[in-house]
């Protein structure tokens, strides 16, 4: 696996997007996404209840990176770039090459094709640049739209575990995809 070099994540572009570096200047933006109930309804911890969260995140963003555990993009519109939504890969793993796919989008843009054009372009440098030989998902079962979208991008589901995570008081199952590079280069 090659391994990012530098201070910062470079930045990826596509048509409508550009997948690049949190700055503190996103807090506002990524607060306004991970604050939202809809949002936040799959995820694994509640929304966020104040701007503290954004900054701790951007923060942590750069701490996770440094160590090589973490690579989190913020998704930006070309034509403003305003932070929109994340692209994560977490859990990673360089002896094994791979890692764990994460994302989130600000509600107003869903249904767009946003997330597709971003992860399209994710997988691309994962599997191209990094090399990885395996991007991992977790998603709750009840996810429909986060599992279409997986699954159309060639994510074969691959197990089930029940009563994983409890978010608040809510005890949730969750299936695992997985998406290997033979696979992907087939698509």
């Amino acid at each position: 696996m090659t391994m990012i070099k530098g201070d910062k994540l470079p930045s990826l572009s596509s048509e409508r997007l550009v997948l690049r570096w949190l700055e503190d200047r996103d807090a506002e933006a990524l607060f306004e996404i991970f604050s939202d109930a809809q949002v936040m309804r799959y995820w694994s911890s509640p929304p966020w209840a104040g701007m503290a969260d954004a900054v701790e995140m951007v923060e942590s963003v750069r701490r996770y990176f440094a160590k090589g555990s973490l690579y989190q993009w913020g998704v930006a519109c070309r034509s403003d770039d305003v932070v929109i939504g994340t692209c994560t890969l977490a859990e990673v793993d360089v002896q094994n090459r791979r890692a764990e796919i994460g994302f989130a989008l600000r509600q107003d843009h869903w249904g767009q094709g946003y997330m597709t054009e971003a992860l399209q372009r994710l997988l691309k440098f994962s599997f191209e640049e990094l090399k990885l030989l395996r991007l991992e998902a977790d998603v709750d079962p009840r996810n429909d739209a986060s599992i279409r979208l997986l699954e159309s991008l060639g994510f074969r589901r691959e197990g089930y575990l029940r009563e994983r995570w409890i978010v608040g008081d809510e005890i949730s199952d969750t299936v695992f995809y997985g998406l290997l590079r033979s696979d992907w280069v087939g698509i």
